[in-house]
Order: structure tokens, then sequence, then C-alpha cells
């Protein structure tokens, strides 16, 4: 088969999956508006708290952020969180639970693409009615609050490709756990925990460069500081040279691992299929 072919046959065999992400995220538009509106309310509550912080230091600045850093931070780092956020742990723990998995096994596909491309249905979706639209009104923020266009394309595009590679790594980091469901049967309180501890450890609810130095730098080190810390920091401009591409390849680095992580759990898992139905 000519790799034309070959091209045209996975276009239309996961095509299919991004094509159902789509129209599930419409069919189903009112919980994505409503989660939306809760993650931008939490935004403005952390924003008052803030606020409030930077009134008591009785500075400008607070450990080196100010408070227009500080609010581009927290509008971009909960929308990172919010685009990178993926279910495959949730889906996939739940396709085990009630043996729906087995429909994927059957077809001749790989299930990891599977699940991997009907997100990216779902992800479209956010990028063009959330996404974009956040970042314009942060931008607006940034001009109204410094009388001048703030906005660097060179920062805004490797911005997007470590989104890119941030969302890869929460999807493959997700999966690993979601194939625990073949061990454990049962994923909810695991997830509970696996989201609690993506949350703290990623910068998502205090920034990572607010905790002592020592503690900062090994957080930094931890897969999840790639997930939004990373991207927000290069937004901001707080990543440059040196710091920029050893943060990058970082990304690149645990991506690399946990999709490889996610190949040999898959291994034992289906050993552990082969044995439940034996």
């Amino acid at each position: 088969m000519s790799k034309r072919l070959q091209k045209n046959k996975f276009l239309k065999t996961y095509g299919a999956f991004t094509r159902a992400g789509v129209m599930d995220a419409v069919a189903y538009k009112m919980n994505f508006i409503c989660f939306f509106i809760g993650e931008i309310f939490y935004c403005f509550v952390m924003y008052f708290i803030w606020k409030a912080v930077f009134e008591s230091s009785g500075s400008g600045t607070f450990m080196s952020f100010s408070m227009t850093d500080m609010v581009v931070y927290l509008f971009l780092s909960n929308i990172t969180m919010f685009f990178t956020d993926t279910d495959s742990t949730y889906a996939i723990g739940e396709e085990i639970k009630d043996g729906s998995i087995v429909m994927r096994l059957i077809k001749p596909i790989q299930v990891d693409l599977s699940y991997l491309f009907y997100e990216l249905g779902n992800k479209s979706l956010v990028m063009s009615t959330v996404f974009f639209p956040v970042i314009i009104g942060v931008e607006i923020y940034k001009y109204n609050v410094a009388g001048h266009i703030a906005f660097d394309i060179g920062k805004f595009l490797l911005f997007m490709l470590s989104i890119i590679l941030s969302y890869l790594l929460a999807f493959y980091l997700n999966l690993v756990f979601g194939y625990m469901a073949f061990f454990l049967m049962n994923l909810w309180g695991l997830n509970i925990l696996k989201g609690s501890i993506i949350k703290f450890f990623s910068g998502a609810i205090i920034p990572l460069a607010f905790f002592p130095e020592i503690v900062t730098k090994i957080f930094s080190l931890m897969p999840f500081a790639s997930l939004s810390y990373t991207p927000v920091m290069i937004y901001m401009g707080k990543y440059t040279g040196k710091d920029l591409l050893f943060a990058m390849g970082l990304q690149v680095f645990w991506l690399v691992a946990f999709f490889f992580i996610s190949k040999v759990v898959w291994k034992w898992a289906q050993k552990r299929i082969l044995v439940q139905g034996g």
C-alpha cells in the first residue's frame, strides 16, 4: 500500500472520531458553557484574593509579579488548564467498568489514537469559542493597563507550541491513569486525587515562583509544571534564552516518557484482559 493510500486510510479512520468529538461537544454545549462560566467565576474570585494580597503587601510587586502579571497569569493558567484538560482517564475507566471498551478492541484501530482524535474534536470547539477569545481579552486588559499594544507574535507562537506539548503530555499522563482501571476497576477516588495533585503542582492555584527557591526548582522539574506553568511563563516572557529551551525540552522529555509508559501499561492491561476472559 502506498504512503498516500495509508495516509488517506488513516485520516478516514480517525477523522471519524474527530467528527464524533465535535458533534458530542455541540450536543452537550450547555454542560460546556456552564463549566466555562464556572472557570471564569473562579478566575474572578482568585483575582480579588490576590488583589487583597498585593494591597496588604504595600508594594507594587509581590515575588517579582506585578498585579498586572498576576491577572494575566490567573486567566492564562486557567484557560490553559481548561484547554489541556482531558477526559481520557474518566472515559477509559467508564468503558472498562461497563465493558464497552471491547468495541474499541475488536476494531482495527489503535485505542490511544481513537481517544486522542475524539478529544481533538472537542478541543477544536474549545479553541475557537473559548481559548482565543480569552487570549484577546487578556491582550485588551494589558493594553488598557500599559497604554500600548504589548502583544509579541514570537512569544505567542512559542506559547502555542508549548500548549500543544502540554495537551499531548496531559493526554498520555491521563491515559496511563485510565489504563489502571484494568487493575483497580474503579478510578473515581484516584481521579479526584490526581486532579488535586495536578492543580497544585502545575501552578494552577499558586505560581511555582512563589514557593521557596529549592521547592520551585523541584516542582519545575516534575511533569505537572509542563502542563500549565511552562506555557504561561513563556507567554508572559518569564522564560527566555536557556530557561526557555530547558523548559520546552523538559516538556518534550515528559511527553516521550509518558508516551512509552502508556504503551508499557497497555501491554500489561492486555494481559489482564486475557486473564479475565480466560
